[in-house]
């Protein structure tokens, strides 16, 4: 065995070079004979396992229906198909007011981990990226994968100066796979809208395009590094945030298809009898303010905290992992949340949203002023606000002025709903962590945000803010 070297030995050992940090998407539109071939494919196995969970549900029903039957036959299928479809699958299990409850719920298995690719085509990746064996860049390298999930798996390694890693291997080929079953889940979208009026009002083109857009950023792993990298940045900007963290990292062992990272120890924040010993309130606390610091004021935030994302490390620290999936609202959203924010938390006056939702276009034609304007918002979230405290969930609010814009004709930027679904995990979180603590009313959360204005509400209502 060949000893390993201590060089920078990657082809980012700088940092990415701007090109890299470029997303090159595929067209939706292209339908081959690799497409024609995929569809056919599609058709058989979709039908097939369908078919078979149908026919088997007399003799193996245990309290199912036949819907559920059916959805657990398709979600069989979509795991046999490959990583395009476990996304679709994960899409619909976390958009269950979307489809029907029984496919939702058999979908929750795509939530699972999925098969690995065997190590030595994880090796081969990795090799072809760096331009070395395995066994000459790191010291040791765990060929047994940590986890594995639609689109690339992790395995363990640690690196020639000692230092424990992860590295995070895309499966070999999959951005033309799924870009052949991105172009026939299109295609068929298309024409599932135009036979049934289901998938007319779910838009199932849309899901698809949505589901390209992101698909296309997530293959491109430099983007997610250099979002990664930035995002712990951020973290420590204002010198505070000790608390939270996610991991380093490390450019001399990352390409276009792997990155590296430090290794950290911890729990799943939802292993919820695991952490009875810790100050639950103050970690879910700490892990909220820098998410919500990320949105307002840095821009990009972390897209997809479910439990498996963050994590409670051993120190004590929350951490966040795998920013594959990122959000950025446009400032004019930002400031629109500032103000709501500073509205609900601060003083009570909406009238100061009007200046955003001008930018935005409405009430440019007519003579409303801005108390109107702030009248109106306050009227439409008054059902929310007029709530007791504890019942007070901020991911209403934000679904509520979605509502909001759609009444007058105001486009909300789909990264706005992403950004309301993650606030309803965080919320999920605190009813376990943190019984009574509402995020909404919480001047800690926003004491970066708003500096002086919560040092003199705190102030004002005697309460003391943790240092960190």
């Amino acid at each position: 065995m060949q000893e390993p070297t201590a060089r920078p030995v990657g082809p980012y050992a700088s940092g990415p070079p701007p090109a890299a940090l470029t997303v090159h998407s595929a067209s939706l539109d292209h339908f081959r004979a690799a497409e024609l071939w995929r569809a056919l494919v599609i058709g058989v196995v979709v039908v097939a396992y369908t078919l078979f969970a149908l026919v088997t549900w007399p003799v193996r029903r245990r309290g199912r229906t036949l819907a559920d039957a059916a959805s657990e036959g398709l979600v069989n299928g979509f795991e046999v198909l490959g990583p395009t479809f476990v996304k679709v699958g994960q899409l619909m299990a976390s958009s269950s007011g979307v489809f029907p409850a029984p496919l939702a719920n058999a979908c929750l298995r795509c939530l699972d981990d999925v098969p690995p690719v065997p190590a030595q085509e994880a090796r081969r990746v990795i090799e072809a990226d760096l331009g070395h064996p395995v066994d000459v860049l790191f010291a040791s390298f765990d060929d047994v994968p940590l986890a594995a999930a639609s689109v690339a798996q992790v395995h363990g390694c640690v690196l020639p100066d000692g230092r424990e890693a992860v590295i995070k291997v895309q499966r070999p080929d999959i951005f033309r796979r799924m870009v052949v079953d991105l172009r026939t889940a299109y295609w068929g979208a298309r024409i599932l809208e135009k036979l049934f009026e289901f998938f007319r009002i779910a838009n199932a083109t849309a899901i698809i395009r949505d589901l390209h857009a992101a698909t296309m950023t997530e293959l491109n792993s430099a983007v997610e590094a250099d979002r990664q990298a930035r995002f712990r940045t951020n973290i420590g900007a204002f010198g505070d945030n000790k608390g939270v963290t996610t991991p380093e990292v490390y450019w001399d062992y990352c390409g276009p298809h792997v990155i590296c990272m430090e290794r950290m120890y911890g729990l799943p924040l939802d292993r919820f009898p695991d952490l009875v010993h810790m100050d639950t309130r103050m970690l879910i606390r700490r892990g909220v303010k820098v998410w919500i610091e990320s949105v307002i004021l840095h821009g990009p935030f972390h897209g997809d905290v479910h439990a498996g994302n963050l994590w409670v490390l051993d120190d004590g620290r929350i951490a966040m992992l795998d920013f594959g999936i990122v959000g950025e609202l446009p400032e004019s959203w930002r400031q629109i949340l500032r103000d709501m924010f500073y509205a609900t938390l601060i003083d009570g006056d909406f009238s100061r949203m009007a200046r955003g939702i001008r930018s935005l276009g409405y009430a440019t034609d007519n003579d409303a002023t801005d108390d109107e304007i702030g009248l109106q918002v306050a009227a439409a979230l008054a059902p929310l606000l007029g709530r007791d405290l504890g019942e007070l969930r901020l991911s209403e609010l934000i679904m509520a002025l979605i509502g909001i814009g759609k009444k007058w004709g105001v486009a909300s930027p789909e990264e706005l709903v992403l950004f309301g679904k993650q606030l309803g995990y965080f919320e999920r979180y605190a009813t376990e962590l943190a019984p009574g603590w509402v995020i909404g009313q919480d001047l800690f959360l926003f004491r970066n945000v708003f500096p002086d204005a919560v040092a003199t509400k705190a102030l004002e209502l005697g309460v003391e803010l943790p240092d960190e």
